[in-house]
Parts: structure tokens; sequence; C-alpha cells
């Protein structure tokens, strides 16, 4: 497939936009704004971050934009001023690319949960919805199969997929969506994926922060704007081993929450 970059590295800068931090900021989600910008200089490709705080206008004309986790609260006030503002729409009706988190990815799908447990209604950005189900939290380390992403440009391939998760809610993806990858351990979505995508939006449930655990998504989320070409290799030898450690400890459960007996009874 030869679909065009949305950015030409060497005549404008790549505008990543960080939306919403004071209310969805959780876990160091704000990490991924800094590791998709030091992987774009480390390769000579200008790049300009810009932090939205709730109530300001949102540029709709970005290449690439960020939603973290967030409370219960706070997950509700960034759905209404979402809501109000259109911006991230317009932004992906002109074909931006969105990385949501945990609950970044419940307020974009087309409904959520709020505390009380009353279902709300999202952006419908992502073809999915998540309910609230009676089940122990979801806590502890997150790790899938070998995962993939297909962009304009064709199949990546991201290798699994390492984090930290920490929600209540079961997310649906919709048959306009696909996910992932598969869950080895953890929860995900809670039906044995994890992730949801649809067209240029992806939404995970990996906090770490995500990029930083996993530097193969992105380089995947720069290429949909950048193209192939501008993606030169770096060194992510020291990375690689970090992760490895992170598998094994996942696999091992070294890393897993203590729970309850009514936590471990209500699980079987």
């Amino acid at each position: 497939m030869t679909t065009s970059p949305r950015v030409n590295p060497t005549d404008s800068a790549v505008r990543i936009v960080s939306l919403y931090p004071d209310l969805l900021g959780t876990y160091g989600d704000g990490g991924n704004a800094v590791v998709l910008s030091r992987r774009l200089e480390w390769r000579g490709i200008a790049v300009e971050h810009i932090t939205i705080d709730a109530g300001a206008p949102i540029p709709d004309s970005a290449d690439l934009y960020l939603v973290g986790g967030g409370e219960d609260g706070p997950q509700v006030q960034a759905t209404r001023e979402l809501e109000l503002s259109q911006g991230l729409h317009r932004a992906v009706d002109k074909g931006a690319v969105v990385l949501a988190i945990c609950a970044g990815m419940q307020i974009l799908g087309h409904r959520f949960p709020d505390a009380t447990g009353t279902s709300r209604e999202g952006l419908g950005l992502l073809d999915c919805e998540t309910v609230r189900v009676d089940r122990p939290r979801a806590v502890g380390e997150l790790l899938t199969s070998n995962a993939h992403l297909t962009t304009p440009h064709g199949r990546i391939d991201l290798g699994p997929l390492t984090g930290f998760e920490n929600h209540a809610g079961r997310t649906i993806p919709g048959p306009n969506s696909t996910s992932l990858a598969s869950v080895e351990v953890g929860e995900g979505n809670g039906d044995g994926s994890e992730g949801v995508v649809t067209g240029t939006v992806v939404g995970t449930y990996l906090h770490g922060p995500a990029l930083a655990r996993n530097p193969r998504l992105a380089d995947a989320l720069l290429e949909w704007v950048v193209g192939p070409n501008a993606m030169s290799p770096l060194d992510d030898s020291d990375i690689d081993a970090l992760r490895t450690e992170r598998f094994h400890a996942a696999r091992d459960h070294e890393l897993a929450p203590r729970r309850s007996w009514r936590d471990i009874l209500r699980r079987s």
C-alpha cells in the first residue's frame, strides 16, 4: 500500500498533543509523550509537544493525540469537555492518530460506567463499550501474546506487549474494531483480548507508561504519521533486556497483587 504519510519530516514538525493531563494522567501515562518525542528527535525529526488542560481549546490539526488514564470523576468531566469541544473528533476525521490509555480508552468508546455503575455515553471514536462486572478489580502485570497493528503502510508486528493494569470494567470490542493481541497474563479487555483499534484510534489498558515498555508500539504510531522511510532503526537493546525481565516476572506472577480469600473465591 502506498498511502502518503501525514507529515513530511523534512518540511514540518510532528505535532503531538497530550489531552487533559490535569484530569487523565495517572500511572505515568504522561511519559508516552516523552517517549514519542525522543524517538522522533533521535531520528532527526522535528517534534512539537502541546499540552492541553481541561477547558482549553483543542487544536484539530495535530498529528498524534494522547489520552491518559484517570479516576471516575475526572473521567466523566473529561468526556463532557471533549464532547463539547469536538476538537478531537475533527482531528480524527482528518486522519490524526490517537492513543488512549485505560479510562481514556473507555471514554472514547460508545458507553462506559461512572463511579456509581451508571452507564454513560462516550465519544464514539472507538467501536467498543465498557461495562461494570461483578469480579475483583483487575490490578497487576498485563502481558499479551505477539501483538500487531495494521496501518495504511501495512501490518507492523509489535511482539508481546507488557504493562500494568488497574481497572474495574470489561471492554467489549464491536464489529468494526480489532484488538491488539490476546492476553497471556492479566485481564485486558476481560474477554481474552487486549486493546481496541478503530481506524486511527488505538486504545489499551497498558500503563507503565505503555510506550516506554513497548517501543515497537511507539514506533508503529510514529510510522503511521511520518511513513516507514523516516523510521531509521534505533538501538533498543537495553529496553529489550528490561522487557525480557518483565515477561518472566509476569509469567512467574512475581508482581501479582495479594488478594483476599473473598476475591479469590469470587474469581473462581
